[in-house]
């Protein structure tokens, strides 16, 4: 007679093998295999539809496109390009949202500031931060403030709007409890308003990530830094001169990389441990 009781009892092999099983049970429901089943499916057709093409020149497979990017890490440039261009990011992002919580601030505390919000993202969201380099070049000369401007620009404008959409649209009785409890000034903002509205700035969040990560590489395109310090965006203009286009997609393929791993660690944990566990919003 098997002896099912023994079986459950802790350190069986039953109880064990549900332990390991329990990481994969996990992570299957964290639908990381769906994405990873759909990246699979854009390399494959990738891969396909070069081969349909038959010009490397024109459009290198994933294959070749994955050994440059080996070769660029394997040498070093393209760590060292992609690094600069992080770092002028992180910098010039920082700055916007610093910049945003003041605008979005400032509105949710007066009408002033609520009708200077509006007026200056009515003047500056539709203009193209592209179109502001000429603009920075004069003003700041070719370097690294004029790479920061035109980032600053391409985040401020959408994330001050989302903040302060997400400040006017906590529900009034919640936003009366907080009164009622005595709250007030920085910690009725930090305690209520933020919470509440946190969904909305974690979208403008990820738009002005966006924003910020498209400028930048189109930045670098156009004018670089320097050819010793310039960012993935002079290094994707330098392999399009020497017609390495499967150095190019390489470049094309960290900047992808960039941006999923963005979203999967950060924006998603920032989820998990904000939106999500407060219930301000569905996981």
């Amino acid at each position: 007679m098997v002896d099912y009781q023994g079986l459950l009892q802790a350190g069986s092999p039953l109880r064990q093998a549900k332990a390991e099983a329990a990481p994969v049970r996990r992570w299957i429901g964290t639908g990381a295999w769906r994405r990873l089943l759909i990246l699979a499916a854009l390399a494959a057709l990738w891969e396909a539809t070069a081969r349909i093409v038959g010009s490397p020149l024109l459009l290198p497979g994933f294959l070749t496109t994955l050994a440059a990017f080996g070769e660029g890490v394997a040498s070093g440039e393209l760590p060292l390009r992609t690094l600069a261009s992080l770092q002028v990011l992180v910098a010039g992002y920082a700055i916007g949202v610093a910049a945003a919580a003041i605008l979005a601030g400032l509105a949710t505390a007066s009408r002033l500031g609520a009708e200077l919000l509006s007026t200056l993202t009515a003047m500056f969201n539709p203009l193209p931060a592209i179109a502001l380099l000429p603009i920075a070049l004069l003003w700041f000369g070719l370097g690294t403030p004029s790479l920061l401007f035109v980032i600053v620009h391409s985040v401020l404008w959408p994330l001050a709007l989302a903040a302060h959409s997400g400040f006017r649209a906590v529900p009034r009785p919640l936003a009366m409890v907080g009164q009622n409890l005595g709250l007030g000034g920085t910690a009725y903002v930090a305690r209520i308003l933020v919470p509440a509205a946190f969904p909305a700035i974690l979208a403008g969040l990820k738009i002005g990530w966006a924003f910020a990560w498209r400028t930048l590489i189109a930045a670098e395109l156009v004018f670089g830094v320097s050819s010793r310090s310039g960012g993935l965006g002079w290094f994707i203009y330098v392999n399009r001169n020497q017609l390495e286009t499967a150095n190019v997609f390489a470049g094309l393929l960290a900047i992808i990389l960039i941006g999923l791993l963005v979203e999967s660690l950060l924006f998603r944990t920032l989820s998990r441990l904000t939106v999500e566990r407060w219930g301000t919003q569905n996981p």
